[in-house]
Parts: structure tokens; sequence; C-alpha cells
């Protein structure tokens, strides 16, 4: 049997204001919390058991999941210091039992690059990237990982490790030990010792792989996933003088209000009401219980539960948290003056989005009053209640 390890215990503060109120694990991409897509690419794999590290808001995730995913046994265990990700993988030593998969709970991988690790008793995924000075990059030698360097100075090689891994027990024979200068123990640490003992065979990703380290990251893997829609399913009510281009998933309770238009691939949650005379633009992701009013534009978004909209509002590449309402007439601006590159504001430092396209992140129960303006790249911290007409050009935490 093999076994999978999931390190989800970071309390995430990159992801701020989102994980303020729920753990990382529970943000949604095409509505569906990234763990859940996780464990269903692990039940492709074969995978019986999966074990997974938690610590911030612990008992969101144990209520959610249970100790059952489709059949999938779940345990979760409790990293009580964040001690990096090798000092995670320590704590469930006595758990494991032969072979197992090892995948960060902020990295998206697909089934099909997954499966090729059980090929090889060791393995880990790789990712070319244009930015190597970003990331951990594996050196490869004859088919074989043979180090692997944390933001390398100097070039090495441009493949970068994506968080998923095959192991055996055998990773627990090295001591835990850090890297000199480091306050924590990481995988890497271990790795550069088993690549002198082992072949540690590379996996070049070939479906994606969608980090969701920062709040706009869930954009990006939002934007590749929804691009896989194939066919459209109604389970709710279409209204007549509707116009439907594209795939579109509706959900029962559901209704589209009459002269509504929906373009490209978009989802739509259970018992939502969209319109009428809407214009719901290509990737926008609507959760459960969401209002969508008269004459409102909603472009490429992610909009979670319970969602208020009003009428002539305008959002664009946003992500908008749980139990928000955006008053009516509000605009969110998506693309600066000079058309470049969004920044935003993380601890201090202007924090490049790389994207030329990014509106705003409003956490769980906000409320915005009407005709408000916000600026693109801004965020907005949770319960914040804005007056009408403000124009919102810095982040508010309170």
């Amino acid at each position: 049997m093999v076994q999978a390890v999931i390190l989800a215990a970071g309390k995430s503060t990159r992801t701020y204001p989102l994980t303020l109120t729920r753990p990382k694990p529970l943000l949604k991409v095409m509505n569906k919390p990234i763990l859940a897509y996780l464990l269903d690419q692990l039940l492709e794999c074969d995978v019986e058991e999966t074990i997974i590290i938690d610590g911030y808001k612990k008992e969101m995730i144990r209520d959610f999941f249970g100790d059952n995913y489709k059949g999938m046994k779940l345990k979760f265990v409790e990293q009580k210091e964040q001690l990096g990700t090798l000092h995670a993988l320590h704590q469930v030593k006595d758990y494991l039992n032969g072979r197992f998969f090892v995948l960060y709970g902020d990295d998206l991988l697909h089934a099909h690059d997954l499966k090729k690790c059980l090929d090889h008793k060791y393995a880990m995924c790789l990712m070319k990237t244009k930015y190597p000075e970003r990331f951990g990059i594996a050196k490869v030698e004859d088919d074989r990982v043979v180090d692997i360097v944390e933001k390398p100075k100097t070039y090495i090689g441009d493949l970068a490790s994506v968080g998923g891994f095959m192991f055996d027990m055998k990773v627990f024979d090295y001591p835990l030990e850090k890297d000199e200068g480091e306050a924590e123990y990481y995988i890497p640490n271990m790795l550069r010792k088993l690549a002198k003992d082992e072949e540690i065979y590379p996996i070049i990703v070939e479906k994606y792989w969608l980090p969701t380290g920062y709040p706009w990251d869930l954009l990006n893997a939002n934007e590749v996933m929804i691009k896989e829609l194939k066919d459209t399913v109604i389970k709710g009510e279409v209204e007549e003088n509707v116009i439907i281009k594209g795939n579109l998933i509706l959900e029962e309770g559901s209704v589209v209000k009459a002269g509504t238009y929906i373009e490209g691939n978009v989802v739509i949650g259970k018992n939502c009401i969209v319109g009428p005379s809407a214009y719901i633009k290509n990737g926008t992701v609507i959760g459960d219980g969401c209002s969508v009013g008269h004459q409102v534009t909603v472009k490429n978004s992610i909009l979670m539960d319970n969602v208020e909209l009003g009428h002539l509002t305008y959002v664009a590449d946003s992500v908008i948290g749980e139990n928000v309402i955006v008053g009516a007439g509000t605009i969110v601006a998506n693309r600066s003056s000079d058309d470049g590159v969004i920044v935003s504001e993380h601890k201090g430092d202007n924090i490049p989005t790389g994207r030329r396209c990014f509106g705003t992140i409003l956490s769980d129960e906000v409320n915005i009053g009407v005709k408000n303006v916000i600026y693109p790249g801004k965020k907005i911290w949770p319960y914040v209640k804005t007056p009408p007409g403000k124009i919102i050009n810095m982040d508010i935490l309170k």
C-alpha cells in the first residue's frame, strides 16, 4: 500500500487577509478546497491512506474532511511548532510504513505527473522556471538529482522543486539538521544527503504546477483549471433571453435571470441568483448562495460563498471572501494607469503580482458601501465596513 503525507500546518501570512479566517488548505479553486483537490489527485494514484499534518486552525480542516475522503482513510497529526517541512515530516514517522508521497499543501499538481513517481523508489517533481533565483533548484546529472540549492545566486539549472516527492522510510535515517544560518528544518536538507546514497529520479511536470503562495495565485490557478471545462452542465434554471457563449456549470437551485450574458467558461454554485442583465465573463467562479445583481459585470474573479454584489457593480480579476456585501455602483479597478504589473503590499514591501490585470482581495464579512472605488492590488481585512463613496487606495486592515 502506498501512503501519502500532505504538509498543511503553516499559518501562511502571505495569503492574508484570506487566511485570517480559515486555514490555507480550505482556500478554494474552482469551488473546491485546495486540500480536496490534492486528495482527488492522490485517489487517482491509488493511495489508500493520507496523513495530513495540520496546525493553524486545524479544527476547521478536521471538521470539513472527517476521517474519510471518498473511501480514502485520513489521519491528522498536529505540528505543534512550526519548525519547517522536514520537522513536519518527522512528526508522522510512526504512522508510515513503506513508500509514500509527500506533497506540499499549497502546490497543486496533477495526477498525470504524480503517477510517474510510482515507477521509482525515490522521485521528485520538477518544472522549468524562468526565475531559478526564486526557487529551490535541482541539479540533475545523468537523469538523476544530485543536489538541490535554495534560491541559487549562480546558475546551476532551471528545474525548480515543486513540492511533490516519492520517499520511503530511509529518509528518517538522516538526522534532523538545519543548514547553516537557517532557523528551521527543510526537506532539501535531507534530499542532499539522500542523493549521495540513492538515485532520485527527476519527474518533469507535464501538466501543471500551480503554487498558491499569495492570494492572487488563486486567480492564476483558477485560470488554468477552468480551461479544462469541456461541457455545459445546467442543473439550475436559465430564464429566457440569456446568452451563453462558452461552457457553463450551473448548480442546483441557482437562477440566471433574463438578459444576462455569459461569455467564456464560468462556474456558478448552488442557490445563486445572477442578473437580470448581468455580464459574467470568462474565468469567473461563483460560490454557493451568491447574489449578482442587475447590470453587474464580473470578470475572471473568484466569489466565495454568500457574496452579494449590488446593481451596477464592476468586479474584475479579484478574490472575494465569504459573506461579503459590495454596495451598488462600486468599481474595482484592475489595471494601473501605466499598464504595468500590479504590485500589492506585504509587510511593508510592494510585491509584484506578475499580473497586469489584478483587482482586489476582500476578506470574509467585508461590507463595501455604495459607489466605492477600489484601486488595483488593494486588500481589505475581515469585518471592515466602508462608507458610501470611499476611494480605497491602500490596504485597509481594520
